[in-house]
């Protein structure tokens, strides 16, 4: 599954970026992640827990930033795996950050995968679930910032 988006901040880019590499913070976005722990400055671990149709899932993921050049691209890759069910979830993510005047757009990219028991639910169910947190995370990281609103 693939998604693509462009949200617009009101803060100027060095300052969007330095808030999103900023691991707490990203994960304070991200509706379900708990436990977050710093291994060194571009590896994590985290809880993630969600749901998807009448089914609670949590996930052991670890997160590794492969890439950031400041002050306009930052790109991780995801791992993991759910407790209790056969199945394992990948992913990427790449952020790119332009200047809009006083405001950054950021437009992104997320690539998951999901394999097992969990890829086995049907990709209409999930890519629901998928767009339902991107959601969240856009209008949780637009506030985060001061504004309201979807994402562009």
């Amino acid at each position: 599954m693939i998604f693509t988006g462009e949200i617009e901040v009101g803060a100027p880019r060095d300052v969007v970026f330095e808030k999103l590499k900023d691991a707490r913070f990203f994960a304070s976005c991200v509706e379900g992640v708990r436990d977050l722990n710093e291994i060194d400055p571009t590896h994590y671990t985290a809880v993630m827990e969600t749901k998807v149709a009448y089914i609670r899932f949590k996930f052991d993921v670890s997160v590794e930033v492969t890439k950031m050049e400041a002050p306009g691209i930052i790109e991780a890759k995801v791992e993991g795996v759910p407790s209790g069910v056969v199945g394992r979830l990948t992913g990427t993510a790449k952020a790119n950050l332009d200047d809009r005047g006083a405001n950054t757009g950021i437009a992104y990219a997320i690539e998951v995968a999901l394999a097992g028991k969990l890829g086995a639910l049907g990709q209409p169910v999930l890519k629901s679930k998928a767009r339902e947190m991107e959601r969240g995370f856009t209008e949780n990281l637009r506030k985060a910032f001061g504004e309201k609103g979807e994402a562009a």
